[in-house]
């Protein structure tokens, strides 16, 4: 490789940093968690994906958004070290996927997560906080509907790199209207340090925050299988076949561990990186690491975090009404593109279980052992999908 062209791959990295900086630190941004944490987790995740992946598979691991509402659950109930240890307990789901992909193939993950249980589940990861998002872009319409409405022009209208920026350009549109008209305290960004380290959590075992949590990975080991394909299809390599979907899923898995380990939410594979990839044809691994290492570099500088705690809540509201939204529209279209059938009667009862338990805040205690919300009605999706009778009788 010439001098010119990896100056060049060097840039379209730190690029590819920005596609998906804005939802890699608005995750952190909504659950509490230092900003800083989250991009040190998402470049050290990401290292570690192609070291595992013999650096043949062109992706970048971001923030999860499926863990959002979880997390902040999780908080109140058992406080953030005992949630950061169901965050690192994520990653052993990962790892059991990818051995039952190593001995069975991926048919398995199939039989046991069929779009009758993930549509469902998307569903409710997306709408889980719509009061949240709500509630606080009522705080200030005003700026709340000018990221919501920069993030829509963007995502509607917006060219090339620019398309794939709505979450970050809405951020800077409020951000901006809001030191204009509202004026913003910057005297923390003003005596923050320019070099300081992550503020790390050191994890606390709490079996209640495990169980809480670990089950709401269905949703993400299926949208990691899904973008592994999808990245195959935008480089003309089959990745399920080489490195391997176990390797894939065991480097996301082990990434997800070490963020939770250190502090910072569960990581996932980012679609929005894939389509960068798409329009600018560059898919060399090299560049994905290169955005990994910008990452942490960021992830370093106190201003940028200290900045990025002074962020308005209204401007946060507006881009979650937005993006939950979108969320729950994917489980929609999951299921619409699998054809699921409502007229059979246990594709029903499984769907409206999953959302009335989900969205009722259905819990279930034993002892010190609890379980509610997406996690307790993703595990019963998996449960009834494997003993209600198939073949019932159709409505």
């Amino acid at each position: 490789m010439s001098l010119k062209t990896k100056i060049k791959e060097t840039v379209i990295g730190v690029q590819y940093l920005f596609v998906a900086f804005g939802a890699t630190v608005l995750v952190p941004l909504l659950v509490g968690l230092d900003p800083s944490i989250a991009l040190f987790a998402a470049g050290i995740g990401t290292l570690v994906f192609h070291l595992i992946t013999k650096g043949k598979v062109p992706v970048f691991l971001g923030s999860s958004f499926a863990f959002v509402a979880p997390i902040i659950k999780a908080t109140e109930l058992y406080g953030l070290p005992g949630t950061m240890s169901g965050i690192a307990a994520v990653g052993l789901v990962y790892g059991l996927m990818s051995l039952a992909v190593k001995l069975w193939g991926t048919g398995f993950i199939a039989k046991l997560f069929p779009p009758t249980v993930i549509g469902p589940v998307i569903i409710l990861i997306g709408l889980s906080l719509a009061s949240t998002g709500v509630s606080m872009a009522g705080s200030d319409w005003l700026l709340a509907g000018v990221s919501l409405t920069v993030a829509v022009l963007v995502s509607l209208l917006g060219k090339g790199m620019l398309k794939l920026l709505p979450i970050l350009a809405g951020i800077v549109a409020g951000y901006a209207v809001a030191w204009i008209f509202r004026g913003i305290d910057l005297s923390a960004v003003k005596d923050a340090a320019w070099i300081s380290l992550p503020s790390f959590t050191r994890p606390s075992f709490s079996l209640p925050a495990i169980f809480f949590l670990v089950p709401v990975a269905i949703a993400p080991v299926i949208e990691h299988i899904g973008d592994v394909y999808a990245i195959g299809a935008v480089t003309g390599k089959d990745y399920v076949k080489d490195p391997g979907l176990h390797r894939t899923m065991l480097g996301d898995g082990i990434a997800c561990m070490l963020s939770g380990l250190a502090g910072g939410p569960p990581v996932t594979t980012y679609s929005e990186v894939t389509g960068a990839i798409t329009l600018t044809k560059v898919s060399n691994p090299y560049v994905l690491r290169v955005a990994a290492v910008t990452a942490i570099i960021f992830s370093v500088i106190g201003k940028v975090n200290a900045v990025l705690c002074t962020i308005p809540g209204a401007v946060m509201g507006g881009i979650m009404l937005l993006l939950f939204g979108s969320i729950a529209s994917i489980g929609i279209n999951n299921m619409i593109t699998n054809r699921i059938d409502f007229s059979d009667t246990r594709n029903l009862i499984i769907v409206s279980l999953i959302l009335t338990v989900g969205i009722g805040g259905a819990a279930l205690s034993v002892g010190n052992f609890s379980m509610a919300g997406i996690g307790l009605a993703a595990l019963l999706g998996v449960v009834l999908n494997l003993v209600l009778p198939r073949g019932a009788t159709h409505t």
